[in-house]
């Protein structure tokens, strides 16, 4: 398509100030243009951010719950100006648009509802030997976090960090992806006419910054508190470098290769099912979409039927009947044209679809069998509506299989052994398994959502998504005297003997395993 020339995030040069031009990837349409801001812009950001962030953590749990239910609440009756604005900018159907925001209505809902009882000041026991203290545990706002933010769910991935930061106590600075910064636009400026608007006071506590990689790099160097990022790996180790120079933590979510495994035992309709939904929705473009498939050789020929069936009704398009959109970076359908070209060359074959699925800006579904380990289709995150499926002798061989990727974010088990189920579940290294479902655990508000290898480190989402934008803050408070002084210059031999008799009495006892008795 000649459209399909501009890129959909186009940078023009030579003007006052640089800036760049947002695109439809279905149909090449310039939607909006931005400015791309640079060291100035960020830093000032920043200085803004940190003045606000005081206002807002002395607000407290209550008012700022308040708040975020009412922003929770525009989002909830504009979702349907918002849905629009994701499906412009990303090409994805209104409906999973809408799906994206209603999940992030429900997750913003439940953080601002439980930041209090996670991160309030609590009592922790003090011990035997410093009974004369209390000790008491708080998390406290880290002050302000950098969020670089992603182009495939731009509502949902960045308000997992956004809305958790804030109920939290912190500000926040939001780079979005340059392929989706209107709807991150959109988000900013609809939490800024809540606070105005319902509240009549409101200070710069989450602000937008936009532009391309380098945007994204200032703000990991700006000196925020924290970085949270979603995107490749390799750009990750960019923002890692970039955010080195100041010792800022970074949290990092970098994608997967999310293994399904199919029991012999397995419902084969609902595995099916799954794999269709979880491998081509969204254009493949899921950060936790599956990948590979391991199923267990006895149902192997079944289960290829009934995925063939599920397959055989779906279609990539811009219209209303569109199962899907189109790829929304265009390099991505060089990966996926490249991964089925290597699966293909190296003697595997295309169930379903093949390389003339690949028609730019969409990719018809791809079903890639007999593919070997080491291709680029088993090793490498492909990003778009492809997936792998490999017979296997058992359900212990396809834990095994899965867990040979690099990647350890997301994955599922189908099979109707309760028990197998939870085992598998539990021996896969992913962060996240959902057992006879689909990526079921980012829809669960209380489950943290991460993984680990290239898979990035941090969790967002739960308690740990409110924690890991809080520091603990540890307090002791010493009540009374000690009867045995330990940390003064004062401490005498009596001091040392009582010490030592208390701590042998307490943890001398010598463990041994018990003998079992003759029978």
């Amino acid at each position: 398509m000649a459209g399909h020339a501009i890129s959909p995030a186009t940078p023009v040069w030579g003007a006052a100030r640089d800036t760049f031009e947002s695109v439809s990837p279905a149909t090449g349409e310039v939607l909006a243009t931005f400015p791309v801001d640079g060291e100035r812009e960020v830093a000032a950001a920043v200085r803004r951010a940190s003045e606000a962030a005081a206002w807002w953590a002395g607000l407290g749990f209550d008012d700022r719950k308040l708040r975020l239910l009412a922003w929770k609440s525009h989002l909830t009756r504009y979702m349907g100006r918002l849905a629009r604005q994701v499906h412009d900018e990303t090409g994805k159907p209104l409906d999973d648009a809408t799906l994206e925001i209603i999940n992030t209505i429900l997750h913003l809902d439940w953080a601002a509802r439980h930041a209090r009882s996670v991160l309030k000041p609590h009592r922790v026991p003090s011990g035997l030997l410093m009974y004369n203290h209390s000790a008491m545990l708080e998390y406290q706002p880290l002050g302000v976090i950098g969020v670089i933010g992603p182009w495939n769910y731009p509502v949902f991935t960045p308000m997992g960090s956004i809305g958790y930061a804030l109920a939290a106590g912190n500000a926040v600075v939001f780079k979005p992806s340059e392929l989706t910064t209107g709807t991150g636009q959109w988000l900013v400026q609809s939490f800024g006419e809540v606070l105005s608007e319902v509240f009549g006071d409101t200070q710069p506590v989450l602000q937008l910054v936009t532009g391309l990689g380098a945007t994204g790099a200032e703000l990991a160097r700006s000196g925020v508190d924290k970085i949270a990022f979603t995107g490749s790996a390799a750009t990750a180790r960019k923002v890692l470098a970039a955010a080195a120079d100041t010792l800022t933590p970074v949290l990092a979510e970098c994608g997967g290769k999310d293994a399904l495994l199919v029991d012999a035992d397995a419902d084969l309709d609902a595995a099916a099912d799954a794999v269709a939904w979880g491998a081509m929705s969204n254009a493949g473009q899921t950060c936790v979409g599956v990948e590979r498939v391991y199923v267990a050789e006895a149902v192997y020929h079944p289960f290829m039927e009934k995925l063939s069936e599920q397959l055989s009704k779906l279609r990539p398009g811009e219209d209303d009947g569109a199962s899907y959109g189109p790829m929304t970076l265009p390099g991505q359908v060089d990966v996926v044209e490249r991964h089925v070209a290597d699966a293909v060359a190296r003697g595997g074959r295309a169930a379903a679809g093949g390389l003339d699925s690949v028609r730019a800006p969409y990719v018809d579904p791809v079903v890639l069998v007999d593919v070997p380990a080491d291709s680029a289709a088993m090793r490498e995150e492909t990003f778009g509506p492809v997936v792998t499926v490999t017979p296997v002798p058992s359900l212990a061989d396809a834990v095994r299989l899965a867990n040979a990727s690099p990647y350890a974010l997301g994955s599922a088990v189908f099979t109707k052994r309760r028990r197998a189920g939870l085992q598998a579940a539990r021996a896969l290294r992913a962060g996240m398994t959902s057992v006879n479902s689909v990526v079921s655990f980012a829809v669960v508000p209380a489950l943290p959502f991460g993984g680990s290898r290239e898979s990035g480190f941090g969790r967002i989402h739960g308690p740990d998504g409110l924690r890991e934008f809080s520091r603990a803050k540890s307090i002791t408070r010493q009540r009374m005297r000690p009867v045995i002084r330990t940390t003064t210059f004062r401490r005498d031999s009596r001091d040392m003997d009582r010490l030592v008799r208390l701590v042998t009495v307490l943890h001398g006892r010598l463990y041994q395993p018990r003998r079992r008795g003759r029978r």
